[in-house]
């Protein structure tokens, strides 16, 4: 009896480690098959070899679609990551350009892609991330409008529809360029631009493809079309640079006191508050374009990188916050001067007042000097 049961559990147990060695030898190939780096793969356990398979599976049916016939994934040799090496070399410079990473989302918030140098800005290694949820890594208050992003409505199934927003996200990088813990991460954000793609069929393919930017943007340089600004938290200018004079006509001592808002279109009232509210909510963020008001008549198209300013004391009433002081702002004006003779604001109409009086009083006095002159 005794001698059945210890037979049993022998044959148990040599069943269960054959079990083992298929499975591990499954996983093994599996992982062959990922096109990833031989020094990676060792070191990838089972639910991360899962997770992969499925992200390359969802990306391979997603680049040979021939909606997105411009990309082409290749296997065998002549390629890193099973992308041709002149489409990496391009890539990589794309990269560098754009001081950010690129990321393919699908519909459910999935991370289908990330470029590899996505390491530099967040920690986090493109293998960590491919195939986890994005909303994982985000900040709870943003998520909401992360899902709203994520949802096509029926008429972007046929168009490719634009994507512009601003996200916090997890970040194992300290101010000092060090590697922390997940746990021990802390909020980075993003400034993310794209465009939805979309496809109704068998197969149905529908992805988000974005460049992501971390905020503030390092390679921000004052040229002769920039000027800074820096304002209290309701947006009233306290400082703003000489530049200013050229490009909108406006004196620096007379815009202290002024809201942005009196400078602002009012067809793009909201954009600004959009970009407002994202500032106070996230300390950080780039407006859509709108259209600022020249002091002479017409507008210009500017775009705002702005930023809230922590105060170094810590408040009586909270000792562990901290007191926004100010915001800072660079403006780029990325257009000259339309509709020049249009008065769309007060200023702009005291202005020309100003000017008709001047000439008219210029005339009074060539008149008089003719007189006298008589």
């Amino acid at each position: 009896m005794r001698a059945d049961l210890e037979r049993r559990r022998a044959v148990s147990r040599e069943a269960a480690r054959r079990r083992r060695r298929v499975e591990s030898d499954m996983f093994g190939d599996l992982s062959r098959l990922l096109p990833l780096p031989t020094s990676v793969r060792p070191h990838l356990d089972k639910p991360s070899v899962i997770r992969l398979a499925v992200s390359y599976i969802r990306l391979k049916a997603l680049v040979t679609d021939k909606v997105y016939s411009g990309l082409a994934l290749r296997g065998g040799g002549g390629g890193v990551g099973g992308v041709h090496l002149d489409c990496k070399d391009e890539s990589d410079v794309y990269l560098r350009n754009l001081e950010g990473f690129v990321m393919v989302l699908s519909c459910e918030g999935d991370m289908m892609f990330l470029s590899e140098n996505v390491s530099k800005y967040l920690g986090l290694t493109q293998i960590e991330l491919m195939g986890h949820n994005l909303l994982d890594f985000t900040h709870p208050c943003d998520q909401q409008e992360i899902r709203s992003h994520l949802r096509l409505s029926s008429e972007e199934y046929w168009c490719d529809a634009k994507r512009d927003f601003v996200m916090r996200i997890k970040s194992t990088l300290t101010l000092q360029g060090r590697s922390t813990n997940i746990k021990s991460a802390s909020w980075k954000v993003l400034h993310c631009q794209g465009r939805t793609k979309a496809r109704v069929g068998p197969a149905s393919v529908s992805c988000l493809l974005l460049t992501c930017q971390p905020l503030p943007v390092t390679h921000t340089h004052l040229s002769s079309h920039t000027f800074s600004s820096e304002h209290s938290m309701d947006m009233r200018f306290t400082h703003c640079d000489h530049r200013v004079i050229t490009l909108l006509g406006y004196s620096p001592h007379e815009l202290v006191g002024r809201s942005v808002y009196d400078l602002c279109h009012t067809l793009d009232t909201n954009r600004l508050t959009k970009h407002h509210i994202n500032l106070l909510l996230k300390s950080q963020s780039v407006s859509a374009k709108y259209r600022m008001l020249v002091r002479s008549g017409g507008y210009v198209w500017v775009e705002s990188h702005s930023a809230v300013v922590p105060g170094a004391k810590p408040l009586r009433l909270r000792p562990c916050a901290f007191q926004p002081l100010f915001i800072i702002c660079v403006t780029y004006v990325l257009s000259g001067v339309e509709e020049p003779s249009l008065q769309l604001s007060l200023d702009q109409m005291l202005y020309h007042r100003q000017l008709s009086g001047c000439s008219e009083s210029g005339n009074t006095l060539t008149k008089a000097s003719r007189l006298t002159s008589l």
